[in-house]
C-alpha cells in the first residue's frame, strides 16, 4: 500500500493505518515549500507525521514524469489511499495497483466535489455533509463510491473544526472499507451525475467582505474561511478579521456596513448589511491578536457609527 496526502486533513487516516498494523511501503506528499518571514522551507503535515513514523517520504514535483511513474510501481503498492494530495494521479498510476486508488473525500459526493468541500458545505449552508471513500477514475472526483458517513454541521463549525471531525471520521472508517474492498464485499456504486456540484479552490481575496450581502450570507462565508483565507474587511487602512459572528435581523435603518451599537451579552456591535445585522464577537485587527469584541471595543472610541471598510 502507498499513502498520498498533504495537509493535516490527512495525517488521521495515515495514523491509523499504523495503528492498525499496516503501515504503507512509502508516503507521498507535496515537496517543501518556502514561507514564513524568512522564506524557510516548511514540510507538510503528512510528512511531519511519516518522518515521526519513521515511513519513507517520497515528494515528486508532478506523478507525469516516467521516471517516477517508474519509481512508484516499483513499490508494487497493490492499493494507493488518497487523501487531499493536492496532485492529479494520472492514468499510468491510477492504473498500477491491483486493488486501484482510494480517494477520501470530506463531503457526501457527488455534492461538493472539487477542492474545497467543506468549506462549500458551510458557506452553501447544507445541514449535514461526510465522508466518502471513493475508487478514482481520470475525472475530478467523478469515480465510484465505496463508503459514505454523514455528519452534521453544527452552526459553530468553522472549515477548520469541521475538517478535523471529518478526519477523525475517515481514519475510522479507512480500515474496514479498505478489508472489505480487498475481499470483494463492496460493489463500488456509481455517483449521480445530475445531483453533481463543484468547489474551486478558494482564493485568498475571496475572504474580503461584502456588505451589501445579506447578514446570514456574511456569517457563513467567517465560519467557511476559518481559518484560511479569514472573512476581512479594514479598520484605519487595516485589515480587519471577523474571526466569530452571528447573523442577526435588523430593520434596516443604517447605511450598509456601519457599525451599531447592540445590546446582546458578548455582542457588544454590529455591522449592517444587505439584509440584517452581523453581530461581532471575535476580531483580529492586522498586526494584533484576536480579541472577544467587548475588548476591541474598549480600544476603539470611536468606532460606533463608522462605516466599513474605512
Amino acid at each position: 500500500m502507498l499513502f498520498m496526502g498533504t495537509p493535516e486533513f490527512a495525517v488521521p487516516p495515515l495514523e491509523k493505518l499504523v495503528q492498525e498494523q499496516r503501515p504503507p511501503v512509502a508516503v507521498y506528499t507535496q515537496p517543501d515549500k518556502p514561507g514564513g518571514r524568512g522564506r524557510s522551507l516548511i514540510i507538510s503535515p503528512v510528512k511531519m507525521a511519516a518522518l515521526r513514523l519513521v515511513l519513507p517520504v517520497v515528494q515528486p514535483d508532478s506523478l507525469k514524469e516516467s521516471e517516477t511513474v517508474a519509481q512508484l510501481a516499483g513499490f508494487q503498492p497493490d492499493v494507493i489511499v488518497v487523501a487531499a494530495y493536492g496532485q492529479i494521479l494520472p492514468k499510468p498510476v491510477l492504473d498500477l495497483p491491483r486493488y486501484g486508488c482510494l480517494n477520501i473525500h470530506p463531503s457526501l459526493l457527488p455534492r461538493h466535489r472539487g477542492a474545497s468541500p467543506v468549506s462549500a458545505a458551510i458557506f452553501a449552508g447544507d445541514a449535514d455533509t461526510g465522508v466518502s471513500i471513493m475508487l478514482m477514475d481520470s475525472g475530478l472526483d467523478t469515480g465510484p463510491v465505496l463508503a459514505q458517513e454523514k455528519a452534521a454541521i453544527s452552526p459553530q463549525d468553522t472549515m477548520g473544526s469541521l475538517s478535523a471531525r471529518l478526519s477523525d471520521m475517515a481514519a475510522q472508517m479507512l480500515p474496514d472499507v479498505l478489508d472489505r474492498w480487498v475481499r470483494g464485499e463492496i460493489t463500488p456504486r456509481p455517483q449521480e451525475e445530475a445531483e453533481a456540484t463543484y468547489s474551486p479552490a478558494i482564493k485568498k481575496e475571496a475572504g474580503e467582505i461584502d456588505w451589501q450581502l445579506p447578514a446570514i450570507d456574511i456569517w457563513r462565508r467567517v465560519r467557511a474561511f476559518q481559518p484560511w483565507p479569514g472573512a476581512y474587511t479594514s479598520r484605519g487602512g487595516k485589515r480587519l478579521e471577523i474571526v466569530e459572528a452571528v447573523a442577526l435581523p435588523g430593520e434596516g435603518e443604517h447605511r450598509v456596513g456601519e457599525v451599531v451599537a447592540l445590546k446582546q451579552e458578548g455582542v457588544p456591535f454590529g455591522v449592517s448589511t444587505g439584509e440584517g445585522i452581523l453581530g461581532i464577537v471575535k476580531v483580529q485587527l492586522q498586526g494584533k491578536r484576536a480579541l472577544p469584541a467587548v475588548d476591541f471595543l474598549r480600544g476603539q472610541r470611536q468606532l460606533i457609527g463608522a462605516l466599513l471598510p474605512d
